[in-house]
């Protein structure tokens, strides 16, 4: 997956509370074999709805999300982080999330922020009237053009993951080496395991 350390540009102003997986795709969208093309199905409920904010030009192409308390609830489905990234979303903005969609969305190279609903409330303010947000990693901050600054916490690890882009395989390929050295050592302690045996 790619590295992510800042995300920046417009942002979606969803803000919606409750959004389970099946409205961020709903499960007709879970027959395919691949991850791409999953966020034409996203949200399909909400763009059903005339004047919804993600067929809105202005936001087309926003890299940030902002949405309200317990997103990601619901089904464990992957296909929900998928279809997100696959809008182009790189960072999500919200109070809370569900702990199985807070995980997928990180192992997919998206950045779950948790902040509080005063700061949500800012930013919803800020993307409805057109202007860019910034979403630090690094620093873990979020900012806007008008000096607000919002600080958030992340996982170490999660981070690490992010800023490194290491998802779950690269991860175990970071160990590939002591992987032969304990597969060799296995081997030659147990070469009965490598050897065929007749029965």
């Amino acid at each position: 997956m790619d590295a992510l350390s800042t995300v920046e540009g417009r942002a979606i102003p969803f803000g919606a509370k409750n959004v389970d997986t099946d409205i961020i795709i709903p499960a007709e969208w879970l027959k395919t074999i691949t991850r791409e093309g999953l966020g034409e199905g996203a949200f399909q409920s909400v763009r059903a709805e005339p004047g919804n904010v993600f067929d809105d030009p202005a936001y087309q192409g926003a890299p940030i999300l902002i949405a309200g308390d317990n997103f990601g609830c619901g089904s464990s489905r992957e296909h929900a982080a998928w279809a997100i990234l696959d809008l182009g979303i790189r960072a999500i903005v919200a109070p809370s999330y569900s702990d199985i969609f807070s995980g997928n969305a990180v192992k997919n190279g998206i950045l779950p922020v948790v902040l509080p609903q005063e700061a949500i409330d800012r930013l919803m303010e800020v993307a409805n009237e057109g202007h860019e947000i910034n979403v630090d990693l690094e620093t873990q901050t979020v900012t806007t053009p008008f000096q607000d600054r919002y600080s958030f916490d992340i996982d170490p690890f999660r981070k690490h993951c992010l800023l490194h882009g290491l998802d779950e395989v690269a991860l175990t390929l970071e160990r590939q080496a002591a992987i032969g050295e304990f597969e060799q050592s296995r081997a030659g302690a147990r070469d009965w395991l490598t050897k065929g045996t007749a029965i």
